[in-house]
């Protein structure tokens, strides 16, 4: 992923890709022409690395000249297209091929055929590398068309967002959910996991996803998705990853305007990680970090115990079961830590300390994201 301006994209046409097409193209537009040297022009600024690409794989004489023209502001095609630099050379009786980077809209081509029929060329060819067909509007005849591509604002090879990113030698397409900050949130009994997902929640505006409370929530109210998991909970058996993915995703739709997730449960295993990156995926996005406060174990099991005076739960008053729920922590998190730390998304937080501590540490963490 890159970041232009105030933007960020994401790969979508590889070098390879480009060049296998540019190639077809040339072979394509020498078969058709013959023998005929036909002049080639490039619009700019876009057109400049697919002209000289193209000319280098054209297998025949030819001619190369340029006009500039302006239609876009920003990310949008504009209705307004400025000749800016025009023809220097008489056509008149002349083959001519326009080589664009892309057609969206079409508005450039309007005045393309308007400049041409003036110069009375003998034949007016389009051929462009990128064509976006949901957004094309013309009539105009498009002769040669390198990739078919949607309706999606692209960077790369020529194409710019605001003045940068035309000297990438790949196309990177804008991301339609811009930059969120997602944390898989980790912490043995009695971290204080919960207290700091609420301090992070606040401070930088994510929305806290809790699989206990998700899976309370939907059986509560009886939700489809909840009658299937308690169909299964009702059997002694577990809850298919699918379900709990289904339930988070819900959560996620519910907030399509957040500036990321704080997932807390989940995941648990590589197999609900994974479906977890195919989640953020399918919505534009990804896991940014799985942070993780470290506690002794000593610590937290004289933590627990102290709780254990005052909170009434009994998983909470017996050492025995307190070290053994921090052990079943440690093996199922183990092979989490191994997963995230291969992506360099793992970061361990020091968990002893006061709450403002703690929390000053877990920001730090964040904040080089």
């Amino acid at each position: 992923m890159i970041k232009l301006h105030d933007k960020y994209f994401k790969p979508f046409i590889s070098a390879k890709e480009i060049d296998k097409a540019m190639t077809r193209m040339a072979t394509e537009i020498a078969n058709d022409i013959g023998d005929e040297i036909p002049v080639f022009i490039g619009i700019l600024n876009g057109s400049f690395m697919v002209v000289s690409d193209f000319v280098k794989k054209y297998p025949k004489p030819c001619e190369v000249t340029f006009i500039k023209l302006a239609s876009y502001e920003g990310v949008k095609s504009t209705e307004d297209i400025q000749r800016l630099i025009g023809l220097t050379q008489d056509l008149t009786g002349r083959t001519v091929v326009v080589l664009e980077d892309i057609i969206d809209t079409g508005n450039t081509l309007a005045e393309v055929h308007r400049i041409f029929k003036n110069e009375q060329v003998k034949s007016l060819k389009i051929a462009t590398l990128f064509y976006k067909p949901e957004a094309y509007k013309k009539d105009y005849k498009l002769h040669y068309i390198g990739i078919e591509i949607p309706n999606k604002f692209i960077v790369g090879y020529g194409l710019d967002y605001d003045g940068l990113g035309r000297n990438i030698p790949e196309v990177y397409q804008i991301k339609e959910t811009q930059y969120m900050t997602n944390l898989v949130l980790f912490g043995p009994p009695g971290a204080g996991k919960g207290t700091q997902a609420e301090f992070l929640k606040e401070k930088y505006n994510l929305v806290h996803i809790s699989t206990g409370d998700v899976f309370r929530f939907n059986i509560k109210n009886e939700t489809a998705l909840g009658m299937l998991a308690k169909s299964y909970m009702d059997k002694g058996a577990l809850v298919p990853d699918q379900v709990t993915i289904d339930m988070l995703e819900a959560e996620v739709e519910k907030n399509t305007d957040a500036n990321g997730f704080i997932f807390d449960g989940f995941p648990r295993t590589n197999a609900q990680a994974k479906a977890l990156d195919v989640l953020m995926q399918s919505k534009d996005s990804s896991i940014s970090a799985m942070i993780a406060l470290e506690v002794d174990d000593e610590i937290l099991v004289q933590r627990l115990i102290g709780r254990g005076k005052t909170s009434g739960r009994a998983d909470d008053a017996d050492e025995s079961i307190i070290r053994n729920r921090i052990k079943e922590y440690y093996d199922k998190t183990a092979i989490l830590k191994d997963y995230y730390s291969a992506q360099n998304k793992y970061f361990g937080v020091d968990g002893v300390g006061s709450v403002e501590d703690i929390t000053i540490r877990l920001s730090n963490a964040i904040d080089k994201l």
